[in-house]
């Protein structure tokens, strides 16, 4: 049995973190997802960015948005739907078959709309609709700002994917927008069939640190911050609170665990795989993570209910002068300015390539 199908049989989805035209048109992912256990997909600013400009598959289509008078943004939500409602198309048979737990694919509002909540809720509304999909999650930032959107969102029907999560902290104040929302709409009438899941980015915290922490905790800070999420989630449906929606037809928002691709040379390359082995869980991977963890893999435990010896492991990091709350902040922070980054650069290619598209006839 491959090490992708016993993490899956585990009770883990695993995702792909990545989406291109030629993944689709080739029948790759088609084979990870026949292969590899693959049963959905993430997107986000910086993938697309270099799947527009690494290759020429987008050109075709963006001559013909062009004809049409199609620019900017407008043009690249249209590329990214087109990409991500054929993927939905492809894990549909999943979403079917386990009525409606996996078999996801997601796309992220705009982020300069990070800190304009009433745009972000407007937009994750219009995005869901022309996707016309029910297995599209829309991405929203889990920041201060985002967290009202995401409320609303979920009132609204909308389902969301919330993004840029860093610790504990970042995951329950997720968690009880959902809740909100979800609570909204049972005092409505309204069905409470609205799903969601909680990325929280695992490797960017060791990144953060290399080189700050004692030899023996190298690599260890987003694995604690992981397995102390993880009971944090577990206590939250086991809660009175959360038994009241699911009494009513609710479903969990899924923990998800994002960035596991291994930043640290001298790390194993599926370090965040093997370490974040949990059921009811979703972890998405790159593409090289995907084919090592295929490769060479191994299921060897699975993440403890009680956070393990998380607790520990941060202690001994706090002492050793690592501030979680204040990193976890930056974190955030970073990672939505490196979005709104890479979707500035993205519609710089856009914009590139339709001039050079014109300028050839």
């Amino acid at each position: 049995m491959k090490p992708t199908q016993r993490l899956h049989e585990l009770g883990q989805s695993l995702w792909l973190d990545n989406i291109t035209r030629k993944l689709l048109t080739s029948g790759t992912l088609k084979r990870y997802r026949d292969e590899l256990s693959i049963t959905g997909l993430t997107s986000n600013p910086t993938i697309f960015d270099q799947a527009i400009k690494g290759s020429a598959d987008y050109d075709a289509d963006i001559r013909k948005k062009l004809a049409e008078g199609k620019s900017g943004e407008a043009l690249f939500f249209e590329l990214a739907l087109a990409d991500l409602t054929q993927a939905a198309d492809l894990f549909r048979p999943v979403h079917e078959r386990t009525d409606g737990v996996d078999g996801w694919v997601s796309l992220e509002v705009s982020p300069l709309l990070a800190y304009d909540p009433k745009s972000t809720i407007a937009e994750a509304k219009t995005l869901h609709a022309q996707a016309g999909r029910p297995n599209l999650f829309i991405k929203i930032p889990g920041t201060p700002e985002g967290l009202p959107a995401i409320e609303e969102s979920i009132f609204a029907g909308v389902p969301i994917n919330v993004t840029l999560l860093f610790s504990r902290e970042h995951y329950t104040a997720a968690a009880e927008a959902y809740i909100r929302g979800l609570e909204r709409r049972l005092d409505a009438g309204l069905p409470l069939d609205v799903s969601s899941v909680a990325s929280v980015f695992i490797s960017r915290w060791d990144k953060a640190v290399m080189g700050k922490t004692p030899p023996e905790l190298r690599d260890q800070l987003g694995i604690a911050i992981a397995r102390r999420t993880y009971r944090s989630y577990l206590e939250l449906l086991d809660s009175p609170r959360w038994e009241r929606l699911a009494n009513a037809g609710a479903r969990p928002q899924r923990l998800l665990w994002a960035s596991t691709g291994t930043k640290d040379p001298e790390a194993s390359d599926v370090l965040y795989i093997e370490t974040l082995a949990a059921p009811h869980t979703v972890n998405t991977m790159p593409e090289e993570t995907l084919h090592a963890f295929a490769e060479h893999g191994e299921v060897k435990h699975i993440m403890a209910r009680d956070g393990g010896d998380a607790e520990q492991a941060l202690d001994r990091l706090t002492k050793a002068g690592i501030d979680n709350e204040a990193l976890a902040a930056k974190l955030q922070k970073d990672g939505a300015e490196a979005f709104v980054k890479s979707w500035k650069e993205l519609l710089g290619v856009i914009t590139t390539k339709t001039e050079a598209l014109k300028k050839a006839g």
